[in-house]
């Protein structure tokens, strides 16, 4: 069976990782990113694509620069026949791509040309899309701008999130994966350039894109706070006084006059509120400063007693 030097770090690329294992093929390495230290207490922690390889047994490489490091040239001396890359995090020198006998592929998650990048599912949600998908494709020194060799559609319904759809994703991109490399070892793949014209870019998402607006339509809040989900969350700046995360809302037929940020339905597990050209939504899960994540019915009993039908509690942060 052909070797494999496989490349990623997250959950997503996990699964990938197990199929390609299961399958048969020789890894002969993992490339990961170091482990960070997360959570309150801070617990450093292997990322999930190295804990797959420990429980394999497999050689673990943790450069955390790839380029001129020991790792760059342990990887180019084990002339390998496949280097396969899941959101790896970082750009493979020259040296490496050419290391690879047969070929140096990536699963990206999107349909390039759209939404090359750090962030393509986020950007896929946040637009609207109502479907993403996976990209095999050759690596080349350009970010993701390598020719197409296989492609497979995901839809995204009105309850996905980003979460949701990576963990859809892994699946697809790890049956796609195993699709495609017989293929390419058999040489009977036809290539296909991608469209420049059509290229769209999906950079790592910054920080003032969690923070949402009063300009906003309830259904562009719904897929914020949906792209944004489970990291790092969307928020308003001031709401209730607060500064307020929200994680779940639902996007309503009602229309209403009052100004954005206005209540205009609430009752003991329920809180409606205006968004930008008179569309409503209704609050269903939501986090203060300083607060635990808190279920509607919970905040109003607590946090945003005395919250009133009529009242402003949205403001843009000035």
């Amino acid at each position: 069976m052909k070797s494999v030097i496989f490349m990623g770090t997250p959950q997503f690329a996990a699964p990938i990782l197990e199929g390609i294992i299961a399958q048969g093929y020789e890894v002969k390495a993992v490339v990961t990113q170091p482990d960070r230290r997360v959570g309150r207490k801070k617990v450093l922690t292997a990322s999930p694509v190295k804990q797959v390889a420990l429980k394999h047994e497999i050689k673990v490489l943790q450069p955390e620069k790839l380029s001129g490091s020991q790792e760059m040239a342990e990887i180019i001396a084990l002339q390998p026949d496949f280097i396969i890359t899941a959101a790896f995090g970082q750009f493979l020198p020259t040296q490496v791509l050419n290391a690879a006998q047969i070929a140096a592929i990536n699963v990206h998650g999107s349909l390039l040309p759209k939404y090359r990048g750090g962030a393509p599912v986020q950007y896929a949600i946040m637009n609207g899309d109502q479907q993403t998908g996976v990209t095999i494709m050759y690596m080349v020194k350009q970010m993701d701008a390598g020719d197409i060799i296989s492609q497979e559609v995901l839809p995204i319904t009105k309850d996905d999130d980003t979460g949701s759809i990576f963990a859809k994703m892994s699946i697809v991109g790890r049956d796609l994966l195993l699709k495609t490399l017989p293929k390419l070892i058999d040489q009977t793949v036809t290539p296909i350039k991608q469209n420049e014209q059509e290229v769209v870019f999906s950079p790592t998402i910054k920080p003032h894109e969690e923070v949402l607006h009063l300009t906003q339509t309830a259904q562009q809040i719904d897929w914020q706070v949906r792209a944004l989900r489970p990291a790092p969350g969307a928020y308003f700046a001031q709401m209730n006084q607060k500064r307020t995360k929200i994680w779940d809302v639902e996007p309503l037929v009602q229309q209403t006059d009052k100004p954005a940020g206005t209540v205009v339905g609430i009752s003991k597990h329920e809180l409606k509120i205006a968004a930008a050209q008179g569309t409503v939504y209704c609050i269903k899960e939501l986090q203060p400063a300083g607060k635990p994540r808190l279920k509607i019915s919970d905040y109003l009993n607590g946090v945003g007693q005395g919250i009133k039908l009529g009242q402003v509690i949205i403001t843009d942060d000035k």
